[in-house]
This record gives structure tokens, sequence and C-alpha cells, in this order.
């Protein structure tokens, strides 16, 4: 995406949730941002990228003079509840807005994310590469095959999609230099988690549990799983307080397990002697890749899914969730 076209996207989101009536003029345009007026207004817009709480602190915290406001793919809760704490409007492509500047007011709580629409080229084997190389695995199809359970042919996609994508690059075509490395390490989680997001499994099962510690409950019924022969992981806040403790309660729990149906969640409740209940603590789904289950390790008596996940995870239970989840994306970071 070339530097004018992300303010133009800015500009256009905007103006999307003006009145059709207002006519707006591009006073300045810069690599990421661009002036408008109009009614007499003349305001500053930044463009956010994806509109996560990460980017959200970044522009918070390290500019004296920030922008009246931002726009973005689709702001987060965090990022919205920061912005609007700093004073600054925002607005995103889904037509969501809260701008308020002077007399100029504008509140939309914009359209419903299309459950059927993907992102451009993410698949689940796009999912699990990217998963992979987020730890720590090199970007050759060897080490990806080994590490996802991909087929050659699936990693050798995949790593081409993630490059063309951007996220991924060869210092040459040849050579000893000709191996693919990440571009960015933040931008390829950022993109990673909006995929895995928006290609997530509506099939799950909630069943009922009366532990009062998740850790614990789940050290106690993970030995009944593995003495079945399934696979399973935490993910989620119950992951995260193994990992990167952060939320000081955890009250319901999300474990992937290896089955892709309802009555295959089913059969793995009843092997724990777990019983579904609309509304229960405990939430079962089938593993996003293979390479989530693979990659799945032991930490305090239970198993965890790998942080890129569990990251992903964290961003889709609110403002506390996508906390936890910056909170576990900085820990990880300094290792």
């Amino acid at each position: 995406m070339t530097v004018n076209m992300t303010a133009r996207r800015a500009e256009a989101a905007v103006a999307a949730v003006l009145p059709r009536a207002v006519r707006i003029r591009r006073c300045r345009q810069g690599r990421h941002s661009v002036d408008l007026e109009f009614n007499g207004h003349r305001i500053g817009v930044e463009w956010l990228g994806e509109g996560g709480l990460r980017r959200a602190r970044d522009l918070i915290a390290g500019r004296k003079s920030l922008p009246d406001v931002v726009a973005a793919r689709r702001m987060s809760p965090g990022a919205r509840e920061a912005l609007s704490a700093a004073g600054i409007g925002w607005v995103d492509e889904t037509g969501a807005a809260e701008i308020a500047l002077g007399t100029l007011l504008v509140s939309r709580s914009g359209r419903p994310p299309d459950a059927k629409r993907k992102p451009p080229h993410w698949t689940p084997a796009v999912l699990a590469v990217a998963e992979t190389l987020l730890c720590g695995t090199r970007a050759t199809v060897g080490d990806v095959q080994e590490a996802s359970g991909l087929s050659a042919g699936s990693s050798t996609n995949a790593l081409r999609t993630l490059t063309d994508l951007g996220l991924l690059y060869a210092a040459a075509r040849r050579g000893r230099n000709s191996a693919r490395r990440i571009a960015s390490h933040d931008l390829l989680l950022d993109k990673y988690a909006a995929a895995a997001g928006a290609l997530r499994s509506s099939t799950a099962l909630t069943v009922g549990v009366t532990w009062r510690d998740f850790v614990v409950g789940l050290g106690g019924t993970g030995p009944r799983w593995n003495g079945a022969g399934v696979s399973w992981a935490a993910t989620g806040a119950v992951a995260a307080s193994v990992v990167a403790p952060y939320l000081s309660m955890v009250g319901t729990g999300e474990v992937y397990v290896d089955a892709t149906t309802t009555s295959g969640l089913e059969w793995v409740a009843a092997r724990a002697d777990l019983r579904p209940i609309e509304g229960g603590r405990l939430t079962l789904r089938p593993f996003p890749t293979k390479a989530t289950m693979l990659m799945a390790s032991g930490k305090e008596g239970i198993r965890v899914a790998p942080w890129p996940r569990v990251y992903a995870d964290l961003r889709l239970v609110g403002v506390r969730g996508e906390e936890a989840a910056e909170h576990l994306r900085e820990r990880f970071r300094c290792r």
C-alpha cells in the first residue's frame, strides 16, 4: 500500500460518518495523515492501521502534538477507550465513530462485521505457518513443515503468500541470503491476530464447571483427556494467567481439543465427566490449526496453546482481554 493510500483511507473513513451534504476540502496530505476542512472546522486525521490498543497507546505516549481524529480499519474496544480518555476522536471503516470537537459531535456504532468476510489470502495453512514463525521457527519449507505438520506444498504456498503480503522478505533470490525473514514481527502478529479472529470457527461447546481456579481445575481434568488420547490446550485468559499473569480473576475459560464437530466436542467432554450446559463457564473448541496442537506446551500442570494464538484469542474478549493481550505481547517481545 502506498503512503498516499493510507491518507486517502483516513479521509474516506471520516467522510463516511458525516452527513452527505457536508462538503470536505483536503488542506494537506502527509505520509499517513491528512488535514480536512468542512463547515468551518479544520481537523487533522491520522491513520492507525488495524486499530489495536498497542498502536493507540504508542501514538498517545510518543507525541507532543496529537491528531484531532484517528482512523483505522476496525478500532478495537481497548483502542477506543484509550483514545477517548486522551481526548482524541476516532473513526473506523465499519462506520463506527466518536468525534467531539467544539460544536462537531459524531457518534456512530457502525456496521457489525460480516462473519463470512475473510482477510484476503489468509487460510488456516497460512495462519499455521505464521504461528510457527512468531514462535521462532525459521522461514524455510523444511523447518515450517516440521513445526506446523503441513505438507511441503502447503508450507511452500503459505510462505509465498506471507511474502506476497509483505510480511516476509528475502535479501536475495538465490544463495546464502535467499532464506526468507520476517519483515516486522509486530506487523506479522497484528495481521495474524486479525486473520485468526476472522477465521475463528463457530463450532464450540460450553460445559459446566465449579472450579474457582481454572488452572487447578484443568490440572485435574487434563489427565483424563490424556488417558483417553485426547490432545488439548488452554487458551485465552486461562493460558495467559500461566504464561504472563495479568488479570486478577479468571471467571471463564477456553480449551482447544482434538475434535472437529459438536458431537466430537461432546465426546471429549464426556471423557472428563463434563456436561454441556448453556452459559457454562468452560468452552471447548476445535484446534484452529494443526500447528496450534503441535506447538502446545506444558506449564504449571496444564497444556497451553502457543503464545501468538493465546494473544489472538485474548483480543476477542473485550477491553480487559486486550490489555492482557498487550501484556503478553510485551512479555514475549522481551525474551
